[in-house]
């Protein structure tokens, strides 16, 4: 049996909504919905908060998390990476506990409403394959090719296309680009040791159905009234 670890960052110095992490949402704090979804997932073996905060890590062990430490500061940083974060817990499992993952989970907690279902095919599509990592997406709203640059004070396409003027063809002439959005992000644990977070070989999963992330005062309101009501998506397509 593979062992898959759902690693969940919830540092405790969040700037968009304070405490973001915690913040009630329908009774509960919203970090658990993301820990209830991994928890109820086929594949996933192991449930970890890396949180540098104590309130965060007792919510989340009460609500079936494991804590095993407390991630250093220097790591919780605004401007803190990705891997820093997975880097350093990786490496403290393996040197305290002997722990290695076959696979992890960027498993974020902005995601109160998320099947749980994607979530596990998500993960045997990468089993099934000998790609790095995948990384959830979905069709981008805006085209990169119809964006700009002004450099020294001129136009620069954003990206390029072997067509003449190919920005001034209509949009669906060009290719259809995709948004990353967070949503299930899945991941070999060699990469991470790597210090990388994708690899070469990223696979897409498409994301179809609308969803909603937790960025904003707003997106608070919206997911709580989606809850309330029954209704589990809606669109916040926005980039990680």
């Amino acid at each position: 049996m593979y062992k898959i670890l759902a690693l969940i960052p919830a540092r405790g110095g969040s700037k968009g909504i304070p405490r973001k992490n915690i913040v009630n949402l329908c009774g509960k704090p919203l970090i658990s919905y993301a820990i209830e979804q991994a928890l109820s997932s086929k594949y996933i073996n192991r449930t970890i908060v890396s949180t540098d905060d104590e309130e965060i890590a007792k919510i989340s062990t009460e609500y079936g998390a494991e804590v095993p430490f407390l991630r250093p500061a220097e790591f919780a940083q605004d401007l803190s990476t990705d891997i820093e974060v997975f880097y350093h817990a990786l490496v403290w499992l393996m040197d305290n506990e002997g722990y290695v993952p076959d696979f992890v989970l960027n498993h974020r907690a902005i995601f109160p409403i998320r099947r749980v279902e994607l979530i596990d095919k998500a993960i045997e599509t990468l089993i099934n394959s000998d790609a790095d990592s995948l990384r959830s997406v979905c069709v981008a709203k805006e085209s990169p090719y119809k964006m700009w640059l002004i450099d020294d004070g001129h136009m620069k396409p954003v990206a390029s296309y072997p067509a003449q003027e190919f920005f001034n063809l209509p949009r669906q002439d060009l290719p259809v680009v995709y948004w990353q959005i967070g949503y299930v992000d899945v991941i070999r644990s060699n990469v991470i040791f790597q210090r990388r977070m994708s690899g070469d070989k990223i696979l897409p999963f498409v994301i179809e159905e609308e969803f909603v992330d937790i960025d904003y005062e707003e997106d608070l309101v919206e997911a709580e009234r989606l809850l309330k009501s029954g209704v589990k998506v809606i669109d916040k397509r926005r980039p990680t």
